[in-house]
């Protein structure tokens, strides 16, 4: 598996910490940008590439985004067909979001979760399977139309 992960300048801190925290747990992470602080950046365009990177194979790739809300990222990521972000708001939450509705991206809001609350959300982020039980399998159908 690979996580590809994004920021823009207000999530650029926090990113570079989880991209070492999951570097030190083995597991392959491919950073898309921001490569350096730049105010001036804008979120839409770390979000798509990262999105874009997870739809290049959905079996083996993960997303991860993080700007200040969390919002922006996740907004611009759900344009794109077959991708779910979603914005956690606590450890529960994100076990539903991945088992539930299949999120494959996850975007971490910097201004509101400290390292080791966003350590934690990606660790449940990445070790929760997807129910595929009838029901959630109907309800991700009607997602996709």
């Amino acid at each position: 598996m690979t996580i590809f992960i994004g920021s823009d300048h207000g999530g650029f801190e926090l990113k570079e910490q989880l991209i070492e925290y999951l570097q030190e747990q083995n597991i392959r992470v491919e950073d898309v940008g921001a490569h350096q602080i730049d105010t001036n950046d804008d979120f839409p365009d770390f979000a798509k590439k990262v999105a874009e990177s997870v739809l290049a194979n959905l079996h083996e790739h993960m997303g991860i985004l993080i700007c200040r809300s969390g919002t922006g990222m996740a907004i611009t990521a759900n344009r794109f067909d077959n991708i779910y972000c979603g914005v956690p708001l606590s450890e529960e939450h994100v076990k539903k979001m991945r088992e539930h509705n299949h999120v494959n991206i996850l975007a971490l809001p910097a201004d509101y979760v400290d390292l080791e609350t966003a350590k934690t959300y990606v660790e449940l982020f990445l070790s929760t399977s997807t129910n595929n039980g009838e029901k959630y399998v109907r309800r991700m159908k009607k997602i996709d139309g």
